[in-house]
């Protein structure tokens, strides 16, 4: 496997299938990286792993300095599940001094659901200028994004199709904890009475699919967190592709949730199509 820590130039992907990372990785970046994997084989290409904690799409600095940067166990994950190369560029290759690096024009599901565009200004601002930066850097074929951020999956498919039609967007279901917790980083972050509360993100999503009613599965991730004692920023019933209100009767739908156990700060969601 090749590991890269500047440029691609001495050993060209064109036409890989790249799996954007911002390291620390975890078991469901294995899965992700697998898909990439098994792509990239039925394609007859590569499968490059950008490992890149981009700052643009930090709102909060304090975020940014406390994002584990793990390289070498990073390399080893991606070793173990079979990539071909680590591709991890430094913030001056990403971004070189002097040379402006525009912003695409942000899609309306980047900046009208009121979801996490409301709750992280800049972030899909900073994240449709990094993949779009890696895209270029890359020249994938295919790129391969977990459907844990179902909010940036619709944004990057946005963006893609807008700015480079030739990169197929793949998307990876979530991969969970033995409890339901969502994998994530940021779950080390997680003392165990913080993490008893984040189970309750599962549990919301599993009781609004049980419901028929938008109003219904609304009400009830908001009684599963409230007694759970997590405070959400939203626990909302929406279009799966828009990401806008979603009307009673009308399928599918995506049940999305953003809360904080104790400190941290988790998101989830599941499809929903009404019970």
């Amino acid at each position: 496997m090749l590991r890269n820590n500047r440029s691609l130039t001495s050993w060209s992907p064109r036409g890989c299938v790249v799996v954007p990372t911002m390291g620390a990785l975890h078991a469901g970046h294995a899965a992700l990286i697998a898909m990439g994997v098994h792509e990239a084989r039925a394609r007859g290409t590569r499968c490059v792993v950008t490992v890149f904690v981009n700052p643009t799409q930090f709102n909060d600095p304090s975020d940014l300095a406390a994002y584990p940067r793990t390289l070498d166990a990073d390399a080893a994950w991606c070793a173990r599940t079979g990539a071909d190369a680590v591709f991890a560029p430094s913030p001056e290759d990403v971004y070189p001094p002097g040379q402006p690096i525009p912003t695409p024009a942000l899609p309306t599901v980047a900046t009208e659901p009121g979801l996490e565009d409301a709750f992280r200004p800049g972030h899909f601002a900073g994240v449709c200028q990094v993949v779009l930066r890696l895209f270029r850097l890359c020249e994938p074929s295919a790129a391969v994004f977990g459907e844990k951020d179902w909010q940036q999956l619709q944004v990057v498919h946005a963006m893609a199709a807008a700015e480079m039609p030739g990169v197929e967007i793949l998307p990876c279901p979530t991969v969970r904890e033995a409890d339901g917790l969502a994998m994530s980083s940021r779950n080390a972050r997680l003392s165990e009475p913080d993490r008893a509360q984040a189970r309750s993100l599962s549990a919301a999503l599993r009781a609004a699919g049980q419901v028929a009613s938008v109003r219904a599965a609304e009400s009830a991730m908001a009684r599963v967190l409230s007694d759970a004692g997590v405070r959400a920023e939203y626990a909302v019933v929406r279009d799966a592709a828009t990401l806008e209100p979603l009307g009673d009767g009308r399928a599918p739908g995506r049940a999305l949730i953003a809360a904080w156990a104790g400190g941290v700060r988790l998101i989830d969601n599941a499809p929903w199509a009404g019970a």
